[in-house]
Parts: C-alpha cells; structure tokens; sequence
C-alpha cells in the first residue's frame, strides 16, 4: 500500500478498524463451525465454506496490517 493511501486513511477512527476486524472475526467462526459440526451437505458446500473462511482470514490480515501501518504513520 503506497504511503498516500496510508495518508487517507489516518483519520480512521480506531474503533472502525476494531468493529470490521470484529465482524470479520464473526463471520469466519460462524463459517468454522458450520463446516466443522458436518452441517455441510456435499462437498461443494465443504469447498465454498473453506473459501470464505480463507477470504475473511486475508481481509482480516489486511486489516491488521492497515493498523500497523496507521500507528507506525
């Protein structure tokens, strides 16, 4: 992420960051304990919940690395 963006986004409120990085957290369990009761009923299903599980886990990096750079600005 280039340092303007960074600029742009320093006015973000800390608790922003913590209630998208709390909803990703909810989402991703939810979806960890649909897939690991054996709620899904066929594979494609299994494949689409490992999928977002690994989508939410790279926005959640992403987000964590957006406020570490925010805190380092």
């Amino acid at each position: 992420m280039s340092e303007a963006i960074v600029e742009r986004y320093d006015a973000i409120p800390d608790n922003t960051l913590s209630y998208l990085r709390q909803q990703l957290r909810r989402l991703m369990n939810e979806t960890s304990d649909h897939l690991s009761t054996g709620a899904c009923k066929d594979y494609s299903e299994y494949a689409r919940c490992c999928g977002v599980i690994e989508g939410l886990a790279l926005a959640e990096r992403e987000l964590l690395d957006l406020q570490e750079r925010l805190e380092k600005a």
